[in-house]
């Protein structure tokens, strides 16, 4: 073995890949961004003008085992869209505005036109999240990853004011709203693989989803952003969960203080279909369900219950459907 390429790593499709995605970078870029893409890192200028007591708001996340669909179904741009809008969420529950996004893609064997894909999929959910995307790293490791395996990590950078923070605001009586997620989001799919793909092939239509089975595991995990953003600094807005992996349980007890417990409504909403698939064909309790999935519920506000009518009927004016989950008690 005399190159790198005879070891598994082309360089060369690597920076074909860079060349490629360096349009796409550029059109997230605003005002704010210094540098350009190549570099060792990425500069964005903080408006300071528009905040008293800034504070930076940072978090990083994957979109586990769903790349393992986007792999057999050879569909990338919607994982590039589902790790930015799931990283962006996660903010979102503090408060945050969204800043910019940074990416890492660890990969068997690297394919430019993959990687273009995958970008290209980030880089519209950065414009849709009015965020930039500034900087990443592409790392081919045949040694690690299996041919046509991959693995993606976002990070995301916030910022809010001090005063704004959501924290430690939830009281009794406050009450749960969910807003709808659009399927299994980016979590449970280790799981809903396992019970789903002994019955069913990916490019299988099932009539009950209204799609191949492949189509609806991919689709894009919602971002909540222009949901809440004209919200963010309601002061009768006293929490917001994120319902990722662990359910809406294990996610909005992260926020909840001592003292006080969640009564959800489990009755109050149905199941999407997907849910009640994955639960009849693979013979899943209720309780495993619920920890496991959103179950529909992809994010919930802990709102005021004096002010409910105020925010119901901003959601409805936007076109958004709220279910109420439950309460504080």
């Amino acid at each position: 073995m005399k190159s790198y390429k005879e070891s598994g790593v082309d360089i060369e499709e690597g920076n074909r890949a860079v060349q490629k995605i360096k349009n796409i970078v550029k059109s997230t870029f605003n005002e704010n961004v210094l540098s350009n893409i190549g570099l060792f890192g990425g500069f964005y200028k903080i408006d300071l003008n528009k905040y008293s007591e800034p504070v930076l708001v940072s978090s990083t996340d994957g979109v586990g085992t769903k790349v393992l669909v986007a792999c057999e179904m050879g569909k990338f741009d919607s994982i590039g869209k589902d790790i930015v809008n799931h990283c962006v969420n996660d903010i979102l529950t503090s408060g945050a505005e969204p800043l910019f996004f940074l990416d890492y893609i660890g990969i068997g064997k690297l394919k430019s036109e993959n990687i273009e894909s995958i970008i290209s999929g980030m880089a519209e959910a950065c414009r849709e999240n009015e965020c930039s995307l500034i900087g990443g790293e592409m790392a081919e490791m045949p040694d690690v990853y299996d041919y046509g395996k991959f693995d993606i990590v976002g990070t995301i950078v916030g910022i809010v004011e001090k005063s704004d923070i959501i924290i430690n605001k939830v009281k009794r009586g406050d009450i749960l709203v969910g807003l709808p997620s659009n399927g299994l989001h980016t979590n449970g799919y280790t799981l809903a693989r396992k019970v789903l793909l002994k019955k069913f092939k990916l490019n299988q239509y099932i009539d009950e989803l209204g799609s191949t089975l492949g189509e609806e595991l991919l689709k894009i995990h919602r971002s909540y952003y222009k949901v809440l953003k004209e919200i963010l600094k309601r002061p009768s807005l006293h929490g917001i969960s994120h319902i990722t992996g662990g359910g809406i349980l294990g996610n909005t007890k992260r926020i909840i203080p001592e003292g006080r417990e969640l009564k959800v409504k489990w009755d109050e909403w149905e199941w999407p279909t997907i849910f009640k698939l994955i639960q009849s064909v693979g013979g899943i309790s209720e309780e495993e369900m619920r920890n496991v999935f959103n179950l529909g519920i992809g994010m919930i506000l802990i709102y005021d219950r004096n002010h409910m009518d105020e925010l119901l009927g901003y959601l409805k004016a936007i076109g958004e459907k709220a279910l109420i989950v439950g309460e504080i008690i």
